[in-house]
């Protein structure tokens, strides 16, 4: 039989249950720092996020959030600007909702901003959907 040489098995990678149920301070933005709104999750420890100034920017989450803090669309995130990159971001900070509509009743967040609504309405071509309704009578359907 092998010898067994690590220090545990899935239970210790999957480590201890340190939810941030807790009530937590609310952390404002910095210099250098945006508020954003996930877009969509592109793998690979990335997403691409639009941030409040307008601009739509790729994101990295950072080693200590990865497989930690689950990121999904829709979701109001504090991201870190580069120097360097203007188009790319590291994420620091996922906002839970209640803190989300802190931040949005604090004024930090436009009015306009859709707080956790996931991937539906995120885009405004959506919104015109209904214009695409074609009716047909019977008289078209035997032309055809």
């Amino acid at each position: 039989m092998p010898k067994n040489k690590g220090k545990g098995g899935k239970n210790r990678k999957r480590g201890k249950n340190e939810a941030d149920d807790e009530k937590r301070e609310l952390v404002f933005k910095e210099d250098g720092q945006e508020y954003a709104l996930v877009h969509r999750m592109l793998g690979n420890g990335r997403c691409e996020a639009m941030c409040i100034d307008g601009t739509k920017r790729l994101c990295h989450i950072r080693g200590k959030m990865h497989k930690k803090v689950w990121i999904a669309a829709g979701d109001i995130i504090l991201v870190g600007l580069r120097d360097y990159q203007d188009d790319k971001a590291d994420v620091i900070l996922k906002y839970m909702p209640d803190e989300a509509r802190l931040l949005k009743a604090y004024g930090e967040l436009p009015e306009n901003t859709r707080l956790n609504e996931g991937i539906a309405n995120l885009d405004e071509e959506d919104e015109n959907a209904a214009d695409d309704y074609i009716e047909f009578e019977d008289e078209d359907i035997d032309k055809i």
